[in-house]
């Protein structure tokens, strides 16, 4: 019996890594490859520029956050790096609460920012092992097997 719940927290986890990788990996696509990064920063950062907001950390902004949803989220889809893309995406749900909030202080976010947090935090809390179908537990076990001394 315990082995059919630990086999489907794997399912589960594998299925809200998934959803969260591909959300965010196929945000990266549009905003890298089609709209592109200078763009993306002009339409979704510059309308901040009448804030306290230095020009110059929208622009960065702007544009890095493109690349950390590709990367971010392709690495969430794999199972690799997982803390490390979790963190990444994290950040980028509070830059854009933050900044949704700052012109709107009463920006309704429950349809953009709660799901994919929600989906993050599952994902962040539950236990590595748990994470069966992840390229982190095959490396995982693959280097605990050579430290053991088991092929």
């Amino acid at each position: 019996m315990q082995r059919n719940i630990a086999i489907d927290r794997s399912w589960a986890i594998l299925f809200a890594r998934l959803v969260l990788g591909l959300i965010f990996f196929m945000a990266g696509i549009h905003k890298v490859f089609q709209l592109g990064p200078l763009e993306h920063a002009r339409k979704y950062f510059l309308p901040y520029a009448d804030t306290f907001l230095p020009i110059w950390s929208l622009w960065a902004t702007g544009v890095v956050i493109p690349f950390v949803e590709l990367v971010a989220g392709g690495l969430v889809m794999l199972g690799l790096r997982m803390r490390e893309a979790l963190v990444s995406l994290g950040f980028v749900l509070a830059i854009v609460t933050f900044g949704h909030l700052l012109k709107e202080p009463l920006y309704e976010f429950h349809t953009h920012v709660i799901p994919r947090l929600a989906l993050l935090l599952f994902i962040l809390l539950l236990p590595r092992e748990d994470d069966r179908f992840s390229l982190d537990y095959l490396l995982l076990f693959r280097t605990n097997k050579r430290v053991d001394g088991k092929n």
